[in-house]
């Protein structure tokens, strides 16, 4: 993905807002909110922002863990993994991500989603 994405979107900063958003929707949301009890929120938030940055052509690199590993103890399914693009897709518009580059970054979220859950 060509690094444009990253800079169209307003670099690091604008990724961060993003994420803040993006946490603060899903931590709100009683199917999700379980699946992030106990976790280290700070770390899971920095990992988002690695994630996201990678995704846009940033010059971040995703060192997180893979993402069937990462995952795998969630027992996450379909709905679950729907909820989280909703409210990714909904921070980065409320960010003033443009449509084609929410598409462009959901897209790479959504080749996931059989890694993510298991399948």
């Amino acid at each position: 993905m060509a690094q444009t994405i990253y800079r169209d979107i307003g670099g690091r900063e604008a990724v961060e807002a993003v994420v803040s958003d993006f946490y603060d929707d899903v931590l709100a949301d009683d199917q999700l909110a379980p699946y992030f009890d106990g976790m280290d929120m700070e770390e899971l938030r920095a990992h988002q922002v690695q994630f996201i940055s990678a995704v846009a052509g940033g010059p971040a690199e995703y060192t997180g863990a893979d993402m069937r590993e990462a995952h795998d103890h969630l027992d996450l399914n379909a709905e679950d993994f729907a909820a989280v693009g909703r409210h990714l897709r909904s921070a980065l518009e409320r960010n003033g991500v443009t449509e084609e580059n929410v598409d462009a970054i959901m897209a790479e979220v959504v080749a996931l989603e059989d890694p993510i859950l298991g399948r």
